[in-house]
């Protein structure tokens, strides 16, 4: 498994420093910045749009397995190809590198544990737009800049339109279980970030999601028993596991070498927008005007974040990462 070619001298984005923008990349050498700066934007809608997809195939696997089995079932067959595809070296690392792999590995296995919870009590939609608050505050704490703060506003605004204006009608254990999601999924962007700089390629993602994977194996197991192995149920969350962890976690990770964490974390707030695509067409789940002009908000939101990365990418030095 590639990825990207970049500048080695350019320290990984981080929370540490959130204002620093990746260093010209070989293609920026070429002329070709703008587009440079772009690249990762891609990578970050691309593992949007499976990830939630993944998420509506899942929603009809639950029956089959539970919330608890269909987390096992995606953890493990992810962590399986990882291992497989990457084939990770395990020696060669360093503590600190090994207790970031187990902490990523931690935040996956609670991200999606929590999230799997929540829809299995609220509908898909509400619990992705619940959840997309973790990366939204992470992008206001983490920010030193006011035009950050600016998005991240109109992101939340439109958030929240899409819920509806409010969460009361929805099931309190749910609700709670999609907001724990949201807190580790800002931890997961946190730790991708330094696993992606403190291992090649797609290396430490492959560690940290058979960290996951063994974490949630015997709840997996004590929640469904051998309704996992049935062949069915297994090839349905094979289809998961690639949707909503393979391909999603290695196009992020590339993402956030070269895109710092507040704008990346702005972008996950097209999350809802994606899930709620996803659940119309997948869950039979319709749109209303209300939830369409959330979506114009969560998008203009993005857009305003990308647009601000491209325009500062050349211009702005990368600020060196802390230890």
């Amino acid at each position: 498994m590639s990825t990207p070619s970049t500048d080695p001298g350019t320290p990984s984005p981080a929370v540490a420093a959130p204002v620093a923008a990746p260093a010209a990349s070989p293609d920026a050498a070429h002329g070709g910045g703008r587009w440079g700066s772009l690249g990762p934007v891609g990578l970050v809608l691309a593992g949007g749009l499976s990830v939630q997809f993944g998420a509506a195939l899942a929603v009809s696997l639950m029956p089959r397995a539970g919330a608890l089995g269909v987390v096992t079932l995606r953890l493990a067959v992810a962590a399986a190809v990882l291992l497989i595809v990457c084939r990770p070296r395990l020696r060669g690392h360093s503590r600190a590198d090994w207790g970031t792999v187990v902490v990523f590995g931690i935040a996956m296995a609670g991200m999606n544990g929590l999230f799997y919870q929540a829809v299995d009590r609220i509908p898909l939609g509400p619990a992705v737009t619940l959840e997309v608050l973790g990366p939204l505050a992470l992008s206001v704490f983490a920010s030193r800049r006011a035009v950050n703060l600016v998005w991240a506003g109109l992101a939340l605004a439109g958030v929240f339109l899409l819920s509806g204006g409010g969460f009361d009608s929805l099931d309190p254990a749910g609700a709670a279980f999609a907001l724990g999601a949201g807190v580790m999924w800002a931890a997961y962007i946190v730790f991708s970030a330094r696993t992606g700089r403190r291992f090649p390629q797609a290396d430490g993602l492959a560690l940290a999601m058979a960290v996951g994977a063994v974490l949630f194996l015997p709840l997996g197991i004590a929640e469904s028993g051998t309704k996992l192995f049935d062949p069915t149920t297994l090839a349905l969350g094979a289809g998961v596991a690639l949707l909503s962890s393979v391909l999603p976690y290695t196009l992020e990770l590339l993402a956030l070498r070269r895109l710092p964490a507040p704008t990346f974390a702005i972008l996950m707030s097209l999350e809802p927008a994606i899930a709620a695509a996803a659940g119309f067409l997948i869950l039979d789940q319709a749109l209303s005007a209300t939830q369409s002009a959330a979506i114009a908000l969560v998008i203009a939101a993005s857009m305003g974040a990308v647009r601000t990365q491209v325009g500062r990418g050349r211009r702005v030095k990368a600020v060196p990462d802390l230890p």
